[in-house]
């Protein structure tokens, strides 16, 4: 089997399209259906493409809206299984969210992951929850506050750790027990497979940085986001970590500017409003702010950078360097042709750059 790709330098991903719509929230987008068929093309070209790692996220419940924006999606860890027997070298990066899998249970399946895929394992912590998905099959607990969440979360994964290198554990804590747990085989990959995961709140971010290898961020201005990266790098120095900071960012090319302009406001203009609404509403977003905040918002979820390979290239390196990201996972409106494009045209450059 040949080996995993290994991060060298600044790493570079794909979030798969595994909820219908993507991470565009619009009316106006190539159609992305959150199925099988696209998942495994974008894979694959990513594969091929020489990017580094797919991931795939957790979702239980969609917006609504005309989209019915991520109403469809595929579980993450079986998807992933299934990714990796069509893959060779590339990462896969599976979701497991704590307040819903055992962390005995989520052991067991990374390292069966881990095993299908050679090594290439990892897995991305979800400690927050969307309360209407969670109470919909019965697994919201009013009880849990927003930092007892982050403290059932630190129980979870010290249980997943210990269970991938321990021959038994016992553990009592305050959400979780066991027993003389036994978890055999332990994964192949070493240390452990990838622990992934995102910090937003300050306590969120707290418990990604000394928790995970990878810590996601994110932030409304590059000033922002420096400055969550910069936090997240001085919580890594106290906690004696080298976790690695890594940011989301969609790309929309076309051969000129113009052109990549016009997309980006075709793609505005076609916003579904109303999903935008009900997503903020899961974030917590105050009630009276709820319409400002989504027009403030629109149609796009994360960072975007919009215009020619070569523009959306030097714009890259610019806000990667500085906000002092080790990575960047790329959403794309077309998967194949923007994973193909980027492989080709914006890759072997920005290798060189951060070489």
């Amino acid at each position: 089997m040949p080996e995993p790709i290994r991060h060298v330098g600044k790493a570079f991903g794909v979030f798969l399209p595994v909820a219908n719509g993507g991470w565009i929230v619009s009316k106006t987008t190539p159609r992305l259906d959150g199925l099988w068929p696209q998942n495994l093309q974008a894979a694959v070209t990513a594969e091929a493409a020489g990017l580094d790692f797919v991931m795939s996220m957790g979702k239980w419940r969609g917006f609504g809206g005309e989209t019915d924006h991520w109403g469809t999606s595929l579980e993450s860890v079986t998807m992933m299984a299934a990714i990796a027997q069509a893959t060779s070298r590339i990462k896969v990066w599976a979701t497991v969210h704590t307040l819903l899998q055992n962390p005995a249970v989520t052991a067991k399946m990374i390292t069966t992951l881990d095993h299908i895929s050679g090594g290439r394992a990892g897995l991305n912590i979800v400690a927050g929850a969307y309360q209407a998905e969670f109470d919909q099959m019965g697994a919201w607990d009013e009880h849990l506050d927003h930092d007892e969440r982050y403290e059932l979360a630190e129980e979870w994964t010290s249980i997943v750790r210990r269970l991938w290198t321990e021959h038994t554990v016992d553990f009592r804590g305050r959400f979780f027990t066991m027993k003389d747990c036994v978890s055999d085989p332990k994964p192949l990959s070493k240390p452990h497979p990838d622990l992934i995961c995102a910090g937003m709140s300050a306590r969120g971010l707290r418990f990604a940085v000394r928790a995970a290898d990878i810590c996601f961020i994110g932030g409304r201005t590059e000033d922002e986001r420096r400055d969550a990266s910069r936090l997240a790098r001085e919580i890594a120095n106290e906690a004696d970590t080298t976790t690695r900071v890594f940011m989301m960012c969609t790309v929309i090319h076309a051969d000129t500017d113009a052109e990549a302009q016009a997309l980006v406001e075709k793609y505005r203009d076609g916003v579904d409003m109303a999903a935008v609404i009900e997503m903020l509403k899961s974030w917590r977003a105050p009630p009276e702010r709820l319409t400002a905040l989504a027009e403030s918002q629109g149609a796009f979820m994360t960072k975007t950078v919009a215009g020619s390979p070569a523009t959306c290239a030097a714009e890259i390196e610019a806000f990667m360097t500085y906000c002092e990201l080790d990575g960047l996972m790329l959403i794309f409106p077309d998967y194949v042709e923007g994973a193909r494009m980027f492989g080709a045209e914006i890759l072997p450059g920005l290798r060189k750059a951060f070489a």
